[in-house]
């Protein structure tokens, strides 16, 4: 039986001033497992990565990381915390904001300095992290120079070389050219078979059919309506107009949604797709 990783229990959550983002959520993941997280701007599916981050913290209900509670007082001190840093990795929707150091190099190097790892370690984890992502000709360039598909890439090469087991990614393909959105899928697709636990909150019908073998669905009041097959969500259109997922006449094809008269289902389109790509 897998080990789970993360366990909620009605969780709920607040911002300050009173504005609900999340009502008595509960799921669980275990360790090894794709999950998509699915719903409309504002539904909570940002807060949902931040909450499993330990960046933020339920104002009601349990959640928990490991066996732990993810509290405040866990996530910030002691052998717990050290750990948890080391195992999950989170890649915000703003890649910039995560970019603080003066080259890609030092970029690179930082979580794996931060893990108190041998100075000879971290410079083979950044020369091989570099390698892996073909950005070793950026090792010298400021972070802030690069461009949107160059900067997702760095964020991601800093995650990796930190070696997590858990990667959280919030909207990772929007704002990418084609050519990154493709690679992004194919290096996600890798860190899945590897073992690595996925859990990405994504507009992207598309991408998440191609990566993650579950969907957690989000109302627009903040509550969680699905928790099953990835297939069975983009397969129920009653789910996905209900989720303010997709329009009444939309379907997705070749990566785009397109405005049709006629429902279609949106699995059978992906996967008549990637049978054509195959011939």
């Amino acid at each position: 039986m897998s080990e789970e990783i993360f366990l909620a229990r009605e969780v709920d959550y607040f911002y300050p001033g009173g504005l609900r983002a999340l009502s008595g959520i509960n799921f669980s993941v275990k360790r090894g497992e794709s999950v998509a997280v699915l719903g409309a701007n504002a539904s909570g599916k940002s807060t949902i990565l931040h909450l499993l981050d330990g960046l933020y913290f339920p104002t009601g209900g349990e959640l928990r990381a490991f066996g732990a509670v993810l509290s405040e007082r866990n996530v910030e001190a002691g052998p717990f915390a050290r750990e948890f840093r080391k195992q999950v990795g989170f890649l915000f929707q703003n890649s910039e904001a995560q970019l603080f150091c003066a080259t890609v190099e030092e970029e690179v190097g930082f979580g794996p300095r931060q893990l108190r790892l041998p100075a000879s370690e971290v410079k083979k984890r950044v020369d091989d992290t570099l390698r892996l992502f073909e950005i070793e000709a950026l090792r010298s360039r400021s972070p802030q120079s690069l461009s949107g598909g160059e900067k997702k890439k760095v964020a991601l090469a800093g995650i990796i070389s930190c070696g997590p087991s858990v990667v959280l990614m919030d909207e990772p393909s929007a704002g990418l050219d084609p050519r990154t959105q493709a690679w992004l899928a194919e290096f996600v697709g890798a860190l899945r078979r590897s073992g690595v636990s996925l859990i990405i909150a994504s507009h992207d019908l598309s991408f998440v059919a191609e990566i993650c073998e579950r969907a957690l669905v989000l109302s627009e009041d903040h509550r969680l309506i699905f928790d099953g097959g990835t297939r069975e969500a983009l397969n129920n259109l009653e789910l996905l107009l209900l989720a303010n997922l997709i329009h009444a006449h939309a379907h997705v094809h070749e990566g785009k949604v397109h405005i049709h008269a006629h429902l279609h289902e949106i699995w059978h389109e992906h996967a008549h797709r990637h049978e054509g790509n195959s011939k």
